[in-house]
């Protein structure tokens, strides 16, 4: 896998930075991704166009004229990013093509340009766009300099007035299947290069104010507080219990904002996230329930007051079961025994499901790390994920996706 690893740290040299890896949709730095990738693609055979809404896109040959098979993954990053997020899936599907040899079935690449919506006002552009479920207000939306996603579009070269005529019909596709790093450390914990993902989670985040009676330090009796800080602080506690209470749950507070925020003051109003995921959106719905149940429980022992609004609000998506399957019997195939765990982390994948079945086969990255220039995989792992992708591509057949 030395071509890929290679070709992974070429692609890592289109920044939009000079002193680390940023690629915002739409960017400069974007359009020499672009460059490079679909330099790569051509040389597997495919042919390649930029559509709409800026995404690369790279198509083999369809013998047999039927539903076409859709891999891929993002080339856009955070900001200070890693090399392998959304990049190893574009290059790896490449890789895999090439060594899986002549299909007797249409095969799309499509390297999408927004995947984590650092630019925009929204994420999943180009997958949405794909899945005809793209939303014409989003063009409105302004980077941090004013510019729109429709002018940023007409300067890349793409009409944001032809978007919707590139939706895929869903006759015409089988699937989806996505690599990618696995952004978590449980394929490391297993000590295994490759897992398939079951689903990817469901995601709940809620903003919480808790008020109570700001004071001095030094002159409020203990017994006479409503401190709005320790009464946030027993809420976060609750709901840390909650994402402990239940396999494949997590729940998770990533933001506090205390309020006066001096040494010799009692704090009177604390503001804090709550970010609720699982692959079942049940269990998911069930944790805020009993998060929202003891926060209630805990303003009420404290005598402080507690909104709680709603953020955001994104179903699970569970992988088709056959493809699953035909991902399990590539797996074993490599001499590995087959392994099943959630993605915690949102993928395109979310977004083209309204589109086809899909799947995702996640690759080992070292400690989980992600989003960070300390990102890492093995070019053993990585030749084992596209030998498995590859495996997978002679083994399909389109009729049998869902």
């Amino acid at each position: 896998m030395t071509d890929l690893m290679q070709r992974l740290d070429t692609l890592a040299t289109a920044s939009d930075a000079p002193d680390n890896l940023t690629r915002l949709f739409l960017s400069p730095a974007h359009k020499h991704a672009i460059g490079l990738v679909a330099g790569w693609m051509q040389q597997a055979g495919l042919r390649t166009e930029i559509d709409a809404i800026g995404n690369l896109v790279g198509r083999s040959a369809n013998p047999s004229g039927g539903r076409i098979l859709l891999l891929g993954s993002h080339i856009d990053t955070v900001r200070n990013a890693g090399k392998y997020d959304g990049n190893f899936g574009v290059l790896a599907a490449i890789a895999a093509l090439s060594q899986a040899g002549p299909l007797p079935y249409g095969v799309e690449i499509i390297a999408f340009g927004d995947e984590e919506g650092v630019r925009f006002p929204q994420t999943l552009s180009g997958s949405r766009a794909v899945a005809g479920r793209f939303a014409a207000a989003a063009l409105e939306g302004c980077d941090a300099k004013g510019v729109s996603m429709a002018a940023a579009l007409q300067e890349f070269g793409c009409n944001p007035a032809d978007i919707q005529a590139i939706a895929r019909d869903p006759a015409t596709i089988a699937a989806y299947v996505e690599l990618h790093i696995e952004q978590g450390p449980v394929l490391e914990n297993q000590n295994l290069p490759v897992g398939i993902v079951t689903a990817i989670n469901g995601a709940s985040r809620y903003a919480a104010t808790v008020t109570g009676r700001a004071g001095h330090a030094g002159t409020v009796p203990m017994a006479m507080r409503r401190d709005a800080l320790t009464a946030a602080a027993e809420m976060v506690v609750a709901v840390e219990a909650t994402g402990r209470a239940a396999p494949d749950l997590v729940a998770t507070v990533g933001t506090l904002s205390v309020q006066p925020g001096a040494p010799n003051s009692v704090p009177g109003q604390v503001s804090f996230s709550i970010d609720i995921r699982a692959p079942s959106d049940d269990t998911r719905i069930d944790a805020a329930t009993a998060i929202s149940a003891a926060f209630e429980r805990i303003a009420a022992s404290r005598q402080v007051d507690l909104d709680i609004i709603q953020t955001h609000d994104a179903p699970a998506t569970p992988c088709a079961l056959a493809l699953r399957e035909q991902l399990a019997t590539a797996i074993a195939a490599q001499g590995i025994a087959p392994f099943h765990l959630p993605s915690g982390a949102g993928h395109d994948a979310m977004a083209i499901a309204a589109l086809c079945p899909v799947g995702m086969l996640f690759v080992r990255c070292k400690a989980g790390i992600s989003h960070t220039p300390e990102e890492s995989i093995t070019a053993a792992d990585a030749s084992t994920a596209v030998a498995v992708l590859a495996e997978f591509l002679r083994r399909f057949q389109p009729a049998l996706s869902i």
